[in-house]
């Protein structure tokens, strides 16, 4: 079965050769990540760029310009909407204030290569072609989940009233657990954790270690809630710009991220599971309810901000829910 699968690899592979144009010029895409590309989160997108890079000679090529450091996190969906930079990799709630509907994906009951054949990722990128001029081409972090992490515990099993920082994703949530929700770049959170200015962060299951936050973390709040999404995006007008055997192959590199994801998030979640064990950072269960409230609170920001296009993606993301 193994060779069988090599050998269909290795045949598309030249198929895919042979079928470029002769003469064609090889197409290089600039790129941003949201995070450092040297942390976890940039981790996967430095190896999809890798394996384009690798893959794509003579054909595509992608440019990585850097993070933060070329490009503030919340311009990077915008910048690729113009056109000035040709690709980003950051997670929907960093373009929910022009894409409510995005963010949906990060409650959906389906992995990303189940939604490519639900119709819900057909659904997702029709929206954002339309709203924000971009083709979703593929995604990673699914099978993470975010969690709360405290610098104390809950009172009386209770976060009500602690300020924990937040992003648009969860702030509905946090609102519903009547804390108080503090915006903060991941370059703050530090500080603000070592002011006092918040008590607490909401982040995914993995990476706190990575950021050095760990050492002021003593909790983490489970059960976790919704799926941890880093979405590649592309220029509308660049990919419809790209030649057909372009478009194939990173579609092709796509269906290879998938697969590289669910080895990568089975390996980080072992890794970091010790991590926590070892630096003495204890759970905290607060039940299904408090799982259940996060997906409640935040379905129902989003059908207010979005009500058409919600009751249609619903449906096509939470089948089997």
């Amino acid at each position: 079965m193994i060779v069988t699968r090599i050998a269909r690899t290795l045949f598309a592979g030249l198929a895919l050769a042979c079928a470029v144009p002769a003469g064609a010029q090889e197409t290089t895409l600039s790129a941003v990540v949201f995070v450092p590309r040297q942390s976890l989160f940039a981790e996967m997108f430095v190896r999809f760029v890798d394996q384009v890079n690798r893959e794509g000679k003579g054909l595509v090529q992608i440019r990585l310009a850097g993070g933060p450091d070329a490009m503030p996190p919340f311009e990077q969906a915008n910048a690729t909407a113009r056109g000035a930079v040709d690709m980003a990799a950051l997670g929907p709630s960093f373009y929910a204030g022009a894409v409510p509907e995005g963010d949906a994906q990060s409650l959906a009951s389906l992995t990303t290569p189940q939604l490519k054949k639900s119709g819900g990722w057909a659904a997702l990128n029709r929206i954002l072609n339309q709203k924000l001029n971009v083709q979703l081409l593929t995604a990673y972090g699914d099978g993470l989940e975010y969690h709360i992490w405290t610098t104390r515990p809950p009172e009386i099993g209770r976060l009500a009233g602690m300020r924990l920082r937040t992003t648009p994703n969860y702030t509905a949530f946090f609102s519903a657990l009547n804390v108080t929700p503090v915006q903060l770049a991941p370059g703050e959170v530090m500080t603000g954790l070592e002011r006092g200015v918040v008590q607490g962060y909401g982040w995914p299951s993995i990476g706190i270690f990575d950021l050095g936050w760990a050492p002021l973390t003593r909790h983490r709040i489970d059960p976790g809630f919704y799926n941890v999404l880093v979405n590649v995006i592309v220029n509308l007008d660049r990919w419809k710009g790209l030649r057909d055997d372009q478009r194939a192959f990173l579609n092709r590199m796509a269906d290879w991220l998938d697969i590289d994801n669910a080895r990568w998030v089975a390996e980080k979640k072992a890794v970091e599971d010790k991590r926590l064990a070892d630096a003495g950072i204890k759970s905290i269960d607060l039940g299904a309810a408090h799982r259940k409230l996060a997906y409640e609170s935040y379905w129902a920001e989003l059908a207010r901000r979005a009500p058409e296009s919600i009751a249609t993606l619903r449906p096509l993301l939470e089948s089997g829910r």
